[in-house]
């Protein structure tokens, strides 16, 4: 049985209250004053208090909230206002409520409030979801995939070649970058990066190679450029593909001899840095269409690593929710745990912004979640898409892409007797590509 104590100093408000919570397993214990819910509560078990703030005697609301939390330290607490202002909601909050609610009610969201009250209160009592530990810095993740990756950085961060990362955005360009020059040889220069798409031609140059006083209006002194301040360590050029091709052809020369201009400057000057260049844009089509040109993508395109978005390793999600789970809650000085609920329906979710969306989505629920435990109900609509009404979500019935993906996989390893060579055939991708498909969506493959 669920004992919800509710406290207004108006009877009736009371009494409706009851009315509007009433479901089977729920039991109601009313009362119209500080001084009565007190002695209740120190005497019975209750599992909600809804209490109103002001309550026409010395104790408030607010000081029921405090002294609940004491005698039932992993029960909620939902707040009433009839007043509901900034400062009543940001002192509610604060005090632990786990939700505020000001008059007149709306019934609907009363019910919805309470019901995900009741809900964390059961959570309390479970089991959070099992989240590996990670390590504290660096790349996250145990797939093939990120294997692969991982014995890319290793031949590359030996070698003074240029390095093109490819990937979608969100995808960890920047980190594998970093990677690359912390396993290097010359790990204690400089590591910088700039994103190439963020910047005006003008700037961008100026940026990256620096100039002379007086070369511009503002050129008020002479400014070395990043090319130069990382001295023999790394550039990064991030999103390269946004260049132009008159910005192109003084980079291809930085790649070839190691010379740059400085804007306004009479002399070139040479430059040690080791380049790595990153772009979520296809390089190739680029060169076809004539907005990239052909010798700087050649010269580029020595080392090669492609970053794989999320959704192909979907196993490494866990993985990486600890991570970013234990940095959002060393930031905000906060101690949270995810529900199994809340972890399923974030690794049933696309994830088309990839890790950086991940990473965000953590922070705002540690921020904005209610409880200790982090519940489904938390997540927003665009990631707990199973939480939608089909009115919200249209199609809601029809499979995914990847639910059809991963049926036409099984149904191929069925026809063929799971015979690995022919269903990579078949699909018209190699063996490895095969292995990597079958891990994505947890597909065991007979020996």
């Amino acid at each position: 049985m669920t004992r919800i104590l509710i406290v207004d100093d108006d009877r009736e408000t009371c009494r409706f209250l009851e009315e509007l919570l009433t479901e089977p397993e729920r039991e109601f214990v009313s009362a119209q004053g500080p001084d009565e819910a007190l002695v209740r509560m120190r005497r019975e078990p209750f599992d909600l208090l809804i209490s109103d703030i002001n309550l026409g005697a010395p104790r408030s609301g607010l000081d029921l909230l405090r002294a609940f939390r004491g005698e039932h330290p992993d029960a909620p607490v939902v707040l009433i206002s009839g007043f509901g202002t900034l400062e009543t909601a940001i002192e509610a909050v604060r005090a632990g409520a786990f939700d505020y609610i000001s008059k007149p009610f709306d019934i609907a969201d009363v019910r919805r409030i309470v019901a995900q009250a009741l809900e964390q209160r059961r959570a309390s009592r479970r089991r959070p979801a099992d989240i590996p530990p990670t390590p504290p810095a660096g790349l996250v993740g145990r797939t093939a995939p990120m294997l692969e990756v991982y014995k890319h950085i290793a031949l590359a961060a030996d070698s003074p070649s240029p390095v093109l990362i490819v990937g979608e955005s969100g995808a960890g360009k920047e980190l594998v970058a970093r990677a690359i020059h912390t396993h290097g040889k010359h790990a204690r220069e400089p590591f910088i990066a700039v994103n190439c798409g963020a910047l005006v031609d003008s700037l961008l140059e100026s940026e990256l190679f620096g100039h002379v006083r007086g070369s511009f209006t503002g050129a008020v002194a002479d400014r070395k450029g990043i090319f130069e301040q990382a001295a023999n360590g790394t550039v990064l050029l991030d999103e390269i593909g946004d260049t132009s091709p008159a910005l192109q052809v003084k980079l291809l020369r930085v790649l070839e001899d190691g010379d740059m201009r400085p804007v306004g400057a009479s002399r070139s000057t040479h430059s040690s840095a080791r380049v790595i260049a990153a772009t979520n844009a296809l390089l190739e089509q680029a060169v076809t269409d004539g907005r990239f040109r052909q010798d700087l993508y050649y010269r580029l395109n020595v080392i090669v690593i492609r970053v794989p978005a999320l959704r192909e390793r979907r196993a490494d999600i866990p993985l990486l929710i600890g991570r970013f789970l234990e940095e959002a809650c060393a930031r905000t000085n906060r101690s949270k745990v995810l529900s199994s609920e809340a972890l399923d329906a974030l690794m049933r979710h696309s994830w088309p912004g990839n890790v950086r969306e991940l990473r965000n989505t953590i922070e705002r629920l540690v921020t904005l979640s209610r409880g200790a435990t982090i519940e489904a109900f938390d997540l927003p609509s665009t990631v707990a898409g199973f939480t939608m009404t089909p009115e919200d979500k249209p199609f809601s019935d029809l499979p995914t892409l990847d639910d059809l993906e991963r049926r036409y996989l099984l149904h191929v390893l069925d026809a063929v007797g799971g015979n690995r060579t022919r269903a990579a055939e078949i699909l018209g991708v190699d063996r490895r590509t095969l292995y990597r498909m079958a891990e994505r969506f947890g597909i065991e493959l007979k020996e």
